[in-house]
């Protein structure tokens, strides 16, 4: 029997009297590469800390792994929208990477060899090797955007979560941390990624949720004019590439609530 990576059941979460999130409920198999989608402010960034734990629903249950997710967490990599790093901080790549293993080792833990040599092979493997000792603030956008990434991994988590991994990253960067994706999902993790670039993410997604404080999850990654519609509160057109359960968006309106997230 095929083991859920994610499981919602009528989950809700307001932010005071507003909204947030309303009626989700879905389950995402493990191996799953799940592409979370929608408009700005539609929730999608709350949705994804729910999951985590980060935030406790008022109504509804919510299991990570197989269980509640505070006790699961621990296994998952989690690359925030906005992150603690500071980028002009004088620390090197590979210091960088080894705080990926601060959560489960404990801070002020001294890194052992096996530790050393791990991050080192998380850096080769996303081609950062020869910048181990380069301080993370002489990088570009998307060499530091896959510094993160190699933190994330060092752990070997079960399942990735990434919010909006490519936002200040080139198309180049952005295919490359796609590929790298793609690459850790078909050796099993399990990978969740908000995005506005469906174009690029429509590539790689096996299912889609679609938030706009209602969920509507779509596991054979399927969507239509109808759906994008409803999803983002604007006419949204659909143009299949040929590719089977691929989509993509393109637009010619200028609502004003949704136009900087079709950007």
């Amino acid at each position: 029997m095929t083991t859920n990576a994610i499981e919602l059941n009528n989950v809700e979460f307001s932010y005071g009297q507003n909204v947030a999130i309303r009626n989700a409920g879905f389950a995402v198999s493990a191996g799953e590469f799940l592409g979370i989608i929608g408009p700005n402010g539609g929730g999608k960034t709350t949705l994804m800390r729910l999951i985590l734990g980060m935030l406790k629903p008022q109504s509804g249950s919510i299991k990570l792994l197989g269980d509640d997710p505070l006790r699961t967490r621990s296994k998952a990599g989690y690359i925030p929208q906005e992150t603690n790093l500071n980028k002009n901080f004088p620390i090197s790549v590979h210091d960088v990477v080894l705080m990926g293993l601060t959560s489960t080792r404990g801070i002020g833990r001294s890194f052992t060899h096996a530790d050393h040599e791990r991050s080192d092979q998380v850096l080769e493997q996303l081609g950062l090797l020869k910048y181990r000792k380069r301080s993370i603030a002489d990088l570009s956008g998307g060499q530091r955007q896959k510094v993160l990434l190699s933190r994330a991994l060092i752990s070997r988590p079960s399942i990735l979560f990434l919010d909006e991994p490519t936002a200040s990253v080139d198309t180049a960067g952005e295919d490359e941390i796609y590929e790298h994706l793609c690459a850790i999902n078909k050796i099993g993790t399990t990978v969740v990624i908000i995005t506005h670039n469906i174009g690029v993410l429509s590539k790689y997604i096996k299912s889609i949720a679609c938030v706009n404080i209602d969920v509507d999850f779509h596991p054979d990654g399927k969507l239509d004019d109808a759906t994008m519609s409803k999803t983002f509160g604007c006419q949204v057109e659909i143009i299949a590439h040929g590719i089977p359960h691929r989509v993509f968006e393109t637009h010619s309106h200028n609502c004003k609530d949704c136009k900087e997230s079709h950007a």
